[in-house]
């Protein structure tokens, strides 16, 4: 019988590590029927198809393509908006919007907003309560990176909220998730929306610019002639999107990992001061239950991989969260283990696509952490049904329900 995933399954959505782990043992790369495409589970596989030119990042022009013209002309919008973001693009127009990604992300002015980071990782534990029941994901994993983003990009305060609903509705799309209603009519309202918002906002910046990352891109943009507008404005919805999505479900799995292994939680409360023990904890959160399940590539021409043939445009998902726990790598890999000295991981990717928005997300998590250790007393899981994400890109919690003390703490 051929081996398969039901990534509509409760028990996969749930945790998908078992089924992963049967995968990379008997079948480490096969055709998924109820993926249309095929699977890969194992560590170097991933990494070297992450690097492979074969395989394309644009999964989004073929989807498109394929729509009736009817249908596509009520998401002419989205596809203006998402075939134009550097994730689904490759060389040279990959190569040309990254180069002025990474004059605003760079890591050094990424390590520059550490004390932002932490006067928002304070305020947000200052509305808790004194004790009682919190929802993690809402009252502190969503809004400590969709500020901190917001601080980046010149966006005001008061138009996060605002923001956060066009962006779940455009990433119900994007990140393939299967129980969300209308995601199409959704996601290109969102998209419509996000235009109008993000188009105001780069000809305000261009007449009055500012220290923000949106002005710097738009000066580097129109000094080097190689952004148009439209691709400055997809990049500003493009960064919004991904600069909160993914290191919101960084903290959220990231809490719910050491609330369930209380040994490695008192081992980070011990050595919270030690920037070497916190960054290594950090990246053990990555690779035990990070953010990315998947990428998905599209293969651009017949490609022979450990004995499968990728037919040209097939789609490939390499299984980022299944590499994390190749026993082949790492040692012990389903052991979630603060101090462990590893291989890297790819939760943020490999290659020309390796996230831009990785350093600010570990650096949120590194302030993070070791503040709430600082300033909560007390924390433990509160009773609850977990939820965790649909989609087939993103793994994360919708919801994380904690009983906490706050006090004062070390300022």
């Amino acid at each position: 019988m051929p081996f398969d995933l039901d990534p509509a399954g409760a028990a996969f959505i749930a945790d998908p590590y078992p089924a992963f782990a049967r995968a990379r043992a008997a079948m480490p790369v096969f055709r998924s029927a109820a993926l249309g495409g095929w699977v890969v589970t194992r560590y170097a596989d991933c990494r070297a198809l992450l690097k492979d030119a074969r395989l394309s990042a644009d999964r989004m022009g073929p989807f498109f393509g394929h729509m009736a013209d009817d249908r596509r002309r009520q998401v002419e919008r989205l596809e203006a908006t998402v075939t134009r973001w550097a994730v689904f693009l490759d060389p040279p127009d990959h190569t040309r919007l990254r180069a002025l990604m990474n004059k605003a992300f760079n890591p050094r002015a990424i390590e520059r907003l550490a004390p932002l980071v932490l006067a928002r990782v304070d305020a947000l534990i200052d509305a808790f309560p004194s004790e009682g029941r919190i929802d993690f994901i809402r009252e502190f994993a969503y809004p400590l990176p969709a500020t901190v983003i917001a601080d980046l990009l010149g966006v005001p305060l008061a138009d996060v909220d605002l923001l956060k609903r066009w962006s779940d509705d455009l990433g119900a799309f994007v990140l393939t998730a299967r129980a969300t209603p209308d995601k199409y009519s959704r996601a290109e309202a969102a998209a419509r929306e996000m235009e109008q918002y993000f188009g105001d906002l780069v000809e305000a910046r261009r007449r009055a610019p500012g220290e923000d990352a949106a002005s710097w891109m738009i000066g580097a943009a129109d000094r080097e002639a190689r952004m148009s507008r439209e691709e400055l404005v997809a990049t500003c919805v493009l960064l919004l999107f991904a600069g909160h999505e993914t290191t919101t479900h960084l903290l959220g799995n990231g809490l719910w990992a050491l609330l369930t292994h209380p040994e490695e939680l008192a081992r980070l409360r011990a050595h919270r001061r030690e920037p070497a023990f916190v960054e290594a904890a950090v990246e053990e959160m990555l690779r035990w239950d990070g953010p990315s399940l998947a990428q998905v590539r599209v293969a651009r021409e017949r490609t022979e991989w450990q004995g499968a043939v990728f037919e040209p445009g097939e789609r490939v998902f390499l299984m980022l969260a299944s590499a994390n726990r190749d026993g082949s790598v790492f040692a012990d890999p389903d052991r979630f283990d603060l101090s462990r000295k590893a291989a890297q991981n790819l939760a943020f990717g490999y290659g020309i696509h390796f996230c831009v928005g990785a350093p600010l997300a570990r650096l949120e998590a590194r302030v993070a952490f070791p503040r709430l250790l600082e300033r909560l007393g007390r924390m433990s899981l509160a009773p609850q049904d977990l939820r965790w994400s649909d989609n087939l890109v993103v793994r994360g919690l919708h919801s994380l329900e904690i009983d906490m003390t706050r006090d004062n703490g070390e300022r």
